[in-house]
């Protein structure tokens, strides 16, 4: 069975994300969608809104779960049986960073493989940085994101 984790703050989910999610359910047995609890970041959404939306905005796709995670990727990929880690590339500024992520992890965990995968065009431009702050100002992000994420912006309890 191959088994494929897809890393990320998800800060909120976005159109983005889950068209990669969705494009590599096809590709294998299973994906687990592996929303960071310790990034770095300050995520404005807390682990279990991040996790309850991520899992709204990804219903119906049988062969996917999302869970919370915290520690090494390497470590969670061994615990869930899985080699390979997919990453998103929107541009080339993503390309430097996400290359020195895999060959970190690579050096942790070689018989891990990470795949580089882009988003729809319609999808490219798309961060969960410029949803927040659009969602900040008053815009309105409800093309760049599932209805419940809307909801989530709309109600005002995030950001």
């Amino acid at each position: 069975m191959k088994i494929a984790v897809y890393p990320g703050t998800f800060d909120p989910i976005t159109n983005g994300h889950s068209d990669l999610v969705l494009r590599a359910a096809r590709l294998f047995d299973r994906v687990v969608v592996a929303v960071a609890k310790d990034t770095g970041k300050n995520p404005v959404c807390g682990i279990d809104e991040r996790v309850d939306l991520a899992r709204l905005a990804l219903e119906g796709i049988d062969n996917v779960e999302v869970v919370p995670f915290e520690g090494l990727l390497v470590d969670f990929c061994r615990r869930y049986g899985a080699g390979i880690v997919i990453r998103g590339l929107r541009a080339v500024s993503d390309f430097e960073y996400e290359f020195q992520l895999a060959s970190m992890n690579r050096r942790l965990a070689p018989e891990i493989e990470t795949i580089f995968m882009t988003p729809a065009e319609q999808y490219s431009f798309i961060s969960s940085t410029l949803v927040r702050e659009i969602a900040r100002l008053g815009g309105d992000v409800s093309e760049f994101v599932h209805p419940e994420v809307q909801r989530l912006f709309d109600s005002r309890r995030c950001p």
